[in-house]
């Protein structure tokens, strides 16, 4: 028998791991027979020493089969699907699912929780009361065949490693290494039994990857990896250099999933997230011929109303409300305290430290500091402005929501922290970079 603590060595001391090692390993994170300490340990060797591409093969495909593999012969579509790499205020999914499955596609989205700074989309649908994001994978089946889509959380039958894995790491400064990464987003996507799969993986101060070389090197990783198991996959770049859209925190990135998908507001660098992403996942699936094509057909699906028409019966089908589209709020909690951030200064905002800015929602309660926490999901800011604007001394920068008095002030001075201005103009930044 294989002893963990014999493996956790031969990776700490940069050895190559070999297929029954890894198979080892998977199993005890799902037997615990590697218990937590010796998981953590385990994590955080791999994120120093790193894995070859075919140990990160083995083990994305180890995690993979921990679990049900699903599969979908019936469905008269392709099964496709899009995975983020995670920042601050991204709630593409809601958009891009309901804008998919209003084209012809399949998406079954397995999604993730929040992990260290940045918002997890399971989090966000949890803010809407009565929202079951782990319903039976037979219950999940049935709606995504019936309304071509349905997002939930990692259920215990598929890839079951990963879950215990992926909160380990939360929790033990283990998030940004590319085959942890690589193996965690694979193992989840190919048993959900997907054609194709679209990778967003985001680049800049408020991502997992910093710079741009290693946002290469991860889409690289994953699309490697996911195109040898026989899975198309595309990874798009995108900037996380500033907060996605003009919210940060659960129940207002819904709020604003809302107003995107009935057309009240279309944040523009959102938008264009979404677009690109829709357009790949249409083309890369055949459901349109090309670049033209694909926008007729999002445009008509935001414009018909189909999209949101998709998305809210999605939401009543998982136990939500089947108004959520017309009354928000009534599902939702608001925070106690919401609180104007204003300005220190005339100028432009040049900078936003967007990391520091998903630490505040979590500090104020809308993240988890331990694999134990409970979240607020009221909390959070909104009406974010986006680099580039001019501002004077005393307009509203954002709001911030809060539980109490003294934590909305906290997350104000720290909003205001984490922004630079400038007397001049500021270039307008890339929203999608070239590979």
């Amino acid at each position: 028998m294989l002893l963990p603590q014999e493996i956790i060595a031969k990776k700490r001391d940069n050895k190559i791991l070999t297929t029954d090692e890894i198979g080892s390993f998977v199993k005890g994170l799902v037997s615990n027979n590697f218990n937590d300490a010796q998981v953590g340990a385990m994590a955080m060797a791999i994120f120093q020493q790193g894995l070859t591409a075919q140990e990160t093969v083995e083990l994305t495909q180890a995690m993979m089969h921990s679990g049900e593999v699903l599969s979908w012969q019936h469905l008269d579509g392709p099964i496709v699907d899009k995975h983020s790499t995670g920042g601050v205020g991204d709630k593409v999914s809601f958009m891009l699912a309901a804008i998919v499955a209003a084209c012809g596609g399949y998406v079954p989205m397995i999604s993730g929780r929040g992990l260290g700074h940045t918002g997890g989309t399971a989090d966000k649908l949890e803010s809407i009361a009565g929202f079951n994001v782990q319903p039976s994978l037979g219950d999940f089946k049935q709606i995504v065949a019936d309304l071509g889509m349905a997002i939930i959380s990692q259920t215990p039958e598929l890839a079951p490693a990963d879950r215990r894995l992926y909160s380990i790491r939360d929790v033990t400064a283990t998030v940004p290494s590319i085959p942890l990464i690589t193996a965690s987003i694979l193992s989840k996507k190919l048993a959900a039994g997907l054609d194709a799969l679209v990778m967003d993986v985001k680049v800049g101060n408020g991502a997992q990857m910093t710079d741009l070389q290693q946002a290469r090197m991860l889409a690289q990783s994953i699309t490697d990896v996911a195109n040898n198991a026989g899975v198309n996959t595309q990874a798009i770049i995108t900037d996380m250099n500033q907060v996605l859209g003009s919210t940060a925190g659960n129940a207002l990135e819904i709020y604003e999933t809302v107003k995107y998908l009935t057309g009240k507001l279309r944040e523009p660098r959102l938008h264009q997230v979404v677009v690109s992403l829709a357009k790949a996942m249409l083309i890369n699936t055949k459901l349109v011929n090309n670049e033209e094509e694909a926008l007729v057909k999002i445009d008509h699906a935001l414009a018909s109303g189909k999209a949101a028409e998709i998305f809210s019966k999605m939401i009543s089908r998982l136990g939500g409300p089947n108004d959520l589209l017309e009354n928000p709020w009534r599902s939702m909690s608001k925070a106690n305290y919401i609180v104007e951030v204003l300005a220190p200064s005339h100028g432009y905002i040049s900078a936003m430290q967007t990391k520091d800015i998903g630490l505040s929602v979590v500090a104020l309660g809308g993240g988890r500091v331990d694999n134990t926490s409970k979240i607020d999901h009221s909390v959070g800011f909104d009406r974010i402005l986006p680099i580039g604007t001019l501002v004077n001394r005393g307009d509203v920068l954002a709001r911030v929501h809060a539980s109490c008095e003294n934590s909305a002030k906290m997350a104000s001075q720290q909003y205001i922290d984490a922004l630079t201005f400038a007397d001049d103009p500021v270039a307008e930044q890339a929203v999608i970079y070239t590979l």
